[in-house]
């Protein structure tokens, strides 16, 4: 093409002017996203069956357990018990879930997008977890709450109401523990699988693979046998709330503190492997 034919047209380009809303709304709108992808919200049906079902299992669960105690007058499931009874859903809910919030961006190679933003890489990896703990947690908040409501109505006076409120507390304190624990370790591992089904089998692996550990150490005797729970995040866990919430379960002897520390550890370095993970990957 000649010069003479040359023509420049005005595409009506224009500099942005607005507001930047710069890094922590970046940070807020990933937790947001990232907390519907786990129950499938904006996504197609398919995305939504599993989470639901789990969630409809365990509410059905403590709908049993509401009805039975209506009928019965008498408490059949404490609200710290309630978390245990259903800690194998939970495990499957994080299997499930853990995948859909980060297999599928290391699969499809959409990090360096990301982190051509605002967003640091470990915001990303920490508006992940953030989002995990806060959906399992809901997963078990929902059914203690319909469990609360359904013993409150049942009772009669402002006093056995609130005495039934201070024995709620205890469960929702639990429920976090367990969201905490589970939502870490699975994190981690489904970070490390691009491919969604084989991040789900390794994470139900690493759960399920440590429970023998426990049998193992266990028959040992002396302290090995009080410490041995500590081997499995399932065991861990429900060792926190023979401790601390006076469910009957195993004997953990005077080591609660023990399972206490154990706990805070374990989720604290898969935390910071998983930021670790996500500093070096995609660079």
């Amino acid at each position: 093409m000649s010069t003479e034919q040359s023509v420049i047209h005005d595409i009506g380009y224009q500099r942005y002017t607005g507001a930047r809303l710069g890094r922590w709304y970046a940070v807020r709108s990933l937790y947001t996203h990232a907390l519907r992808t786990c129950f499938g919200l904006g996504r197609s049906v398919k995305a939504k069956i599993f989470p639901w079902f789990v969630v409809g299992i365990v509410v059905i669960v403590a709908a049993v357990v509401t009805a039975v105690r209506s009928q019965i007058g008498e408490v059949v499931l404490t609200y710290p018990a309630f978390s245990d009874s259903v800690s194998f859903l939970l495990l499957l809910f994080c299997a499930a879930v853990a995948p859909e919030l980060v297999s599928r961006d290391l699969r499809t190679g959409v990090l360096p997008l990301y982190f051509s933003r605002p967003l640091t890489r470990s915001d990303y990896a920490l508006a992940k977890l953030a989002a995990l703990i806060t959906a399992v947690w809901l997963v078990l908040a929902a059914p203690l709450l319909l469990m609360f409501i359904g013993g409150a109505f049942n009772l009669d006076g402002l006093r056995p109401v609130w005495d039934e409120f201070l024995d709620f507390l205890p469960g929702l304190a639990y429920a976090a523990i367990y969201a905490v624990v589970f939502s870490t370790v699975s994190l981690l591992v489904a970070s490390l699988a691009s491919r969604r089904a084989v991040a789900a089998a390794v994470v139900v692996a690493t759960f399920l693979v440590t429970t023998p550990v426990v049998g193992v150490l266990g028959i040992a005797g002396g302290d090995a046998q009080y410490l041995a729970f500590i081997a499995s995040p399932f065991t861990l866990v429900q060792g926190i709330g023979v401790w601390a919430f006076e469910i009957e379960s195993f004997d953990i002897g005077q080591y609660g503190p023990t399972y206490g520390l154990a706990a805070a550890f374990l989720a604290g370095i898969c935390t910071l492997l998983l930021v670790a993970r996500y500093r070096k990957v995609a660079q």
